[in-house]
């Protein structure tokens, strides 16, 4: 028995917002975004939207590639660092959106690592053979927690949402060959939003202070999640005795091309293997994986026995990479 994808989707909210409009609100340039991230615009979702509604949204196209109701869903996990509220979670406002009646579901946490952990959890209880299908969503409304008058953080962030729906199949062949996760809390001053939690609960302070807006040291950031990410995808590989001359496709979490570039150098990937889109919308967190997969599958640059090797690093930190066959 194997585990495949059946569907995915994406939503992407209609507001494009370009560099160029970044330089009426903050000293900066096309030029200096583009050189240093590789980002030319991002997508900002209306005040009335919330990740759980892109979240729905993204399911529904999911569904609908996959020739499903929302009550063959037997589990929704929601990625995100920007749920609608602390409780209820939103993947219950998801069920609730898709009428998913037989499904349980729960929020994870693990910044813009959250899809690879996520598909961690979904292999593991689906070959478990007591469900069937499994809807994944990553969906971000980074707009919400972005100090817009920080030009080292405001021109890297999007808005957007995708989805994922796993089954099993007969094919053993499909599904997860090899993954590679980790966590290490004691960097956790170098990407964070220092207020809102029970360490640092919302008062007037924290509000004037920008606290409960994203905080972070771009250039540790930057080398840190470049030897995490090739060092994840180079384990992935030998676990799997792949090289990377078979894969199809490489999808990076899509933070910034420079990132991505090292990377793929680091592991010799060709040009042609890469999945880039961080230039249209910007870095979307736990989003930004399965907008790369739905947008791979509908373009046909991946097709079903391919291999694909997924790889994301975020705040926590957590890294890790996913190399399956679709």
């Amino acid at each position: 028995m194997g585990v495949r994808i059946v569907g995915t989707g994406s939503f992407i909210p209609e507001k494009v917002l370009t560099n160029f409009d970044l330089q009426n609100m903050v000293d900066t340039s096309d030029e200096w975004i583009r050189v240093r991230t590789g980002i030319v615009e991002r997508h900002i979702a209306p005040p009335e939207m919330s990740s759980g509604d892109m979240a729905i949204c993204a399911a529904r196209r999911a569904l609908e590639m996959a020739g499903l109701q929302g009550s063959d869903i037997s589990a929704v996990i929601v990625a995100t660092t920007t749920p609608d509220y602390t409780f209820p979670n939103t993947a219950s406002l998801v069920q609730n959106g898709i009428g998913a009646e037989n499904a349980f579901g729960f929020d994870l946490s693990a910044a813009c690592s959250g899809m690879i952990y996520s598909l961690e959890l979904a292999y593991s209880l689906l070959l478990q053979k007591k469900y069937r299908y499994i809807l994944l969503c990553g969906a971000e409304k980074l707009s919400a927690i972005t100090n817009w008058s920080d030009r080292n953080t405001c021109v890297l962030f999007g808005d957007g949402a995708g989805a994922l729906i796993l089954g099993r199949c007969d094919d053993d062949g499909s599904g997860q060959l090899a993954s590679d996760l980790h966590i290490n809390g004691s960097y956790e001053d170098i990407l964070k939003l220092p207020a809102g939690g029970s360490r640092n609960p919302a008062t007037h302070e924290t509000v004037d202070g920008k606290l409960h807006t994203i905080h972070m040291q771009g250039k540790e950031t930057f080398k840190l999640a470049v030897n995490a990410m090739a060092g994840a995808c180079k384990a992935v590989l030998a676990a799997a005795g792949v090289d990377v001359s078979e894969l199809k496709l490489v999808i990076p979490h899509q933070a910034n091309k420079r990132i991505i570039e090292a990377v793929a150098n680091r592991i010799d990937v060709r040009e042609d293997q890469l999945f880039i889109n961080v230039d249209k919308y910007g870095n979307t967190s736990a989003a930004s994986v399965s907008i790369c997969l739905d947008e791979a599958f509908r373009s046909g640059r991946v097709q079903r026995g391919d291999m694909v090797l997924l790889v994301a690093f975020g705040a926590g930190l957590t890294w890790g990479a996913q190399l399956i066959r679709v």
